[in-house]
């Protein structure tokens, strides 16, 4: 008696494994073709949007990209700040959590002639080190940026951040520029690191005991509470009763003029206790 289960069965499966080895060919050959990114594929934290290439120029020029720059994306998709930069002869690094992008950028790199100088690597954006660089040039949302700017302002003063469109909250630019005619993703924010300027200084006119929030200053000049205190890059200002202060910060030592009843003098001050400054 033919067990009709197993004879359906195997006139089944015999038909179906033929047109696998018959179809293999045809779907290696498929399995070949190179990887094509898609505007809008999802990403570990973000969708790709690519940065028109008139703003990664914008981005560039805004941020004064020179050789002795390293300039680091952060989700840099298929590559194009980075080989960008590069063109100009400066180093950089993208970290890309899409390997087949990684891959990608790293093609494009070399078909630029670039590929010594612009490096690529697949990771986690919140966990990259950005220790080395001096320039980041980045397209990414707000919360995005919001997470990653305790990061930002652990980098030395001065390190510059170039924003594609979206700025980073409780953090005013330095300089805001628009592409004329432009339809998308037109305009680039330019940010630079702020001195650390959170402590208590040693001033002739008493204690200065200031808390620092990126770029804001909250504080006490001896018992005189400041006000309209500012810093910006290495800048500090505000007013203390009816002194105006400006002044350079540089390691522990600030110096700098103030004006009182439209007199002018020069100051210095002592760091004499350091704190960190406070995150909004």
């Amino acid at each position: 008696m033919v067990n009709t289960h197993v004879f359906l069965r195997t006139r089944f499966l015999v038909p179906v494994a033929l047109a696998a080895v018959l179809g293999a060919p045809a779907l290696a050959q498929q399995g070949a073709q190179p990887f094509e990114p898609v505007v809008g594929q999802a990403g570990k934290d973000v969708v790709w949007v690519p940065t028109p290439e008139a703003m990664v120029e914008k981005m560039l020029d805004v941020a004064k990209v020179t050789p002795q720059d390293f300039v680091m994306d952060l989700g840099s998709g298929d590559g194009r700040n980075v080989i960008a930069a590069a063109k100009r002869g400066a180093r950089g690094l993208g970290v890309e959590y899409n390997q087949d992008m990684v891959d990608l950028s790293r093609r494009y790199a070399a078909e630029a002639g670039v590929a010594e100088l612009a490096q690529f690597v697949q990771g986690d954006m919140y966990e990259a080190d950005i220790s080395k660089a001096t320039v980041l040039a980045l397209f990414l949302l707000p919360a995005n940026l919001s997470t990653l700017r305790p990061k930002f302002l652990e980098l030395p003063p001065g390190s510059r951040i170039v924003a594609n469109t979206f700025g980073i909250d409780g953090w005013d630019p330095e300089s805001t520029e628009t592409i004329p005619n432009c339809s998308a993703w037109c305009t680039v924010m330019l940010y630079l690191v702020p001195v650390n300027a959170a402590g208590s200084w040693q001033l002739s006119q008493g204690m200065l005991t200031l808390t620092q929030e990126v770029q804001q200053l909250t504080g006490t000049l001896g018992s005189t509470p400041i006000t309209e205190g500012k810093v910006s890059y290495d800048t500090v200002s505000f007013m203390a009763g009816d002194g105006r202060y400006t002044a350079r910060v540089k390691g522990d030592t600030m110096e700098g003029t103030v004006v009182l009843a439209g007199q002018e003098s020069r100051f210095r001050a002592t760091r004499t206790a350091r704190v960190a400054a406070a995150q909004p």
